[in-house]
C-alpha cells in the first residue's frame, strides 16, 4: 500500500498519446509551447512523441533540447526492437538514442495473444527482446521506463507470461514498470487486485499505471493503482487520447494532492490547473468540456434556488472543494429554477445594489421565469441578464433603436450567394439609414448595425463576434418554431454573451446583436451620468 512518504512521479503523455485523439493535431511550435507550460505547472516527465514514426516528432526533439526547462525531463517514446539478434541496428532503437532525451519509454508485449499474433514470437523470444532492448538503452545512459502493453488483459489471460515479461524488463535495467490498460476495459476491482500482486512480486522497482478511458474508469483506475503502491502515474491534460481518451490528469492530480494529501516529485501548481486545461483546449482548437470535474465552467455552478441559498450561507454544502484551489471560480446561474438568492448573488457579483425590499427580487424572479418560459436563457447570456436587471432598476436605457430592418439573401444560377442588410437606426432623435453586405444574412446584419452606429459610438469598432449559436426550441412546430440565438462577443480584453429569441432567426439574431453592442457601450459609459439618448 502507498504511504504518504512516497513521492508520486507525474508523467504527461499529451504530446504523444494525446495527439492520437480525434481532432487533435499539433504543430512543432504548439508542442514546444505546451512543453514549457507543462514544465511550469510541475510535470516530472513530458513524453514528447515517437521520433521513429514521423519527421515532425524528429524535429521536435531537435528543438526541445534548446528549451531551458526548470523541472521536467523530456522523454522519447518507442517500441522494443523488432528482432532479438538485431538490437543495435534496429532503426527504432537508434532513433530513440538520436533524440538525445534523458528518459526513454519503450513498450513491449505482455499479452501472449498479442505477442504471438502481432509479432509471431515464442515466449522466450519475446522475453529476450524486452530484456535486450531495455538493457541496450540502459547501457547508453538513458533512464528507461517500460510500458507493459496490454498488461491487464495479458495478466488475466496468462499471469505467468505477463509477469515473466515484467521480470525481463526489470533485469534489463528498467527504472519503472508501467502497467498499461491499453484497451481501457479493466474494472477497478481487477486493477486493485493485480497491482497489489505486482507490487509484492517486484518490491525493488517502481510500479506505474497507464489507463485508458474506454470504460469511463481511467481516473478511478489510476487512483486505485496508486492506493496499491504505484508511484508513477501517466495521463494527459483534459484526458485527450485515442478512442475514449487517456486518464485525465486534470482529475487525477487534484484528487491526489488535495484529497489524499500525497506529494509529487515536483511541486504541482494545482491552483493553475484550470488555466492549464483551458490553455490546452485553446492550442488544440478543442471546445472545452464545461462539465469537466474541477476545471469545467460548470464544475462549481449553481442554478437551483435552494442550492444557491445554501451556498450563500456556506459553499461547502454544495462544493466538495473551494474552486480557487484549482484556479476555478464559483458561478451562480439565473434561470427559471432561480430563487431570490440567485438574483441577489448575481447582483452582488455585478456590483449592482438592489432595493432592500424583497418585493423587487420576487417580481424580478417572476419576470425571469416568464422570459425563460418564452424561450430566453440567461445562464449562458449574462450580459443580457445584466442589462435586464439594470433596466429594471432604471440604471440603463438603450443607446439606440432599430426602427427598420430588411435582409436580402440571393442565390444566382451559378450557385453564388449574396446577402445584404438594410437598417434604419435611431440615436438620440437622429436617424441613420445604412446598408451592408456580408458573408451570410447574420454577418450582413452585424456589419450594417456597426456601420450605422460607428459615427455615434466609435468605441464599438473593437467589438467582434466570437461565436454564434442557434437552437430550435419547439421542433414540433417545424419551420414555425421559435429559435434562440446566443452570441458571444469580445473587444480584445473582455468577452460577453447575449441572447435573442423569436420565430424569426433574423430577428432573434438582431436582438442578441443589439444587446451585445448596448452592453459594450454601457460598460464604457456606466460611470458617467445617465442621460436619455434615444426616444
Amino acid at each position: 500500500m502507498k504511504s504518504k512518504s512516497d513521492l508520486i512521479e507525474v508523467f504527461d503523455t499529451t504530446l504523444r498519446d494525446g495527439t492520437q485523439g480525434s481532432g487533435v493535431n499539433l504543430s512543432i511550435q504548439d508542442k514546444l509551447l505546451i512543453t514549457e507550460r507543462l514544465d511550469d505547472f510541475g510535470i516530472d516527465v513530458i513524453e514528447g512523441g515517437w521520433p521513429g514514426s514521423n519527421p515532425r516528432d524528429e524535429e521536435y526533439f531537435q528543438k526541445v533540447r534548446k528549451l531551458k526547462l526548470k523541472k521536467a525531463s523530456v522523454c522519447a517514446f518507442g517500441s522494443t526492437a523488432r528482432y532479438p539478434d538485431k538490437i543495435a541496428s534496429d532503426n527504432n532503437i537508434q532513433m530513440l538514442l538520436k533524440a538525445e532525451t534523458p528518459v526513454i519509454s519503450i513498450f513491449g508485449k505482455t499479452w501472449r495473444f498479442h505477442s504471438k499474433v502481432s509479432l509471431g514470437l515464442s515466449d522466450e523470444e519475446n522475453a529476450d527482446l524486452i530484456y535486450q532492448s531495455v538493457q541496450f538503452l540502459n547501457k547508453h545512459n538513458r533512464r528507461v521506463i517500460f510500458d507493459a502493453e496490454h498488461f491487464f488483459d495479458g495478466y488475466k489471460d496468462d499471469p505467468q507470461f505477463a509477469l515473466r515479461m515484467l521480470q525481463a524488463a526489470e533485469q534489463g535495467g528498467a527504472d519503472v514498470l508501467v502497467l498499461c490498460d491499453t484497451n481501457g476495459g479493466t474494472l477497478t476491482s481487477d486493477i486493485i487486485r493485480i497491482v497489489a500482486y505486482v507490487k509484492k512480486a517486484f518490491p525493488a522497482v517502481s510500479i506505474g499505471i497507464h489507463a485508458h478511458n474506454d470504460s469511463e474508469l481511467a481516473v478511478a483506475n489510476s487512483l486505485a493503482a496508486i492506493e496499491q503502491g504505484a508511484t508513477h502515474v501517466q495521463g494527459t491534460i483534459n484526458g485527450v487520447g485515442e478512442r475514449c481518451g487517456n486518464a485525465n490528469l486534470c482529475s487525477i492530480l487534484p484528487n491526489l494532492v488535495l484529497k489524499k494529501g500525497l506529494k509529487t516529485k515536483s511541486r504541482i501548481l494545482v491552483d493553475g490547473l484550470t488555466s492549464l486545461s483551458h490553455y490546452m483546449d485553446e492550442v488544440m482548437n478543442l471546445t472545452p468540456n464545461i462539465r469537466a470535474a474541477f476545471v469545467g465552467k460548470s464544475a462549481f455552478a449553481h442554478k437551483g434556488g435552494i442550492h444557491v441559498s445554501s451556498v450563500l450561507k456556506d459553499s461547502r454544502m454544495y462544493e466538495h472543494i473551494a474552486p480557487q484551489e484549482v484556479g476555478n471560480r464559483q458561478h451562480v446561474l439565473v434561470s427559471d429554477l432561480s430563487g431570490q438568492s440567485n438574483i441577489r448573488y448575481k447582483a452582488k457579483e455585478l456590483g449592482v445594489e438592489l432595493p432592500q425590499e424583497k418585493e423587487f427580487s420576487r417580481n424580478f424572479v417572476n419576470r425571469i421565469k416568464h422570459l425563460e418560459y418564452e424561450g430566453m436563457q440567461f445562464d449562458g447570456a449574462e450580459a443580457s441578464f445584466e442589462l435586464l436587471l439594470r433596466e429594471e432598476l432604471n440604471e440603463f436605457q438603450r443607446f439606440f433603436n432599430v426602427t427598420y430592418a430588411k435582409v436580402i439573401v440571393m442565390l444566382d444560377e451559378k450557385g453564388q450567394e449574396y446577402s445584404e442588410a438594410v437598417l434604419k437606426v435611431e440615436v438620440g432623435g437622429e436617424e441613420e439609414h445604412t446598408a451592408a453586405d456580408g458573408n451570410g444574412p447574420v454577418n450582413a446584419l452585424d456589419m450594417a448595425l456597426r456601420k450605422a452606429l460607428l459615427r455615434f459610438y466609435p468605441e464599438i469598432d473593437s467589438v467582434h463576434l466570437i461565436d454564434y449559436k442557434v437552437r430550435v426550441l419547439s421542433e414540433n412546430d417545424g419551420t414555425a418554431a421559435k429559435v434562440r440565438v446566443l452570441v458571444e462577443s469580445g473587444d480584445g480584453e473582455n468577452t460577453w454573451s447575449t441572447v435573442g429569441v423569436s420565430e424569426n432567426i433574423i430577428k432573434a439574431s438582431l436582438i442578441a446583436l443589439t444587446d451585445s453592442l448596448n452592453y459594450k457601450m454601457f460598460q464604457m459609459k456606466k460611470d458617467q451620468p445617465l442621460t436619455t439618448e434615444v426616444g
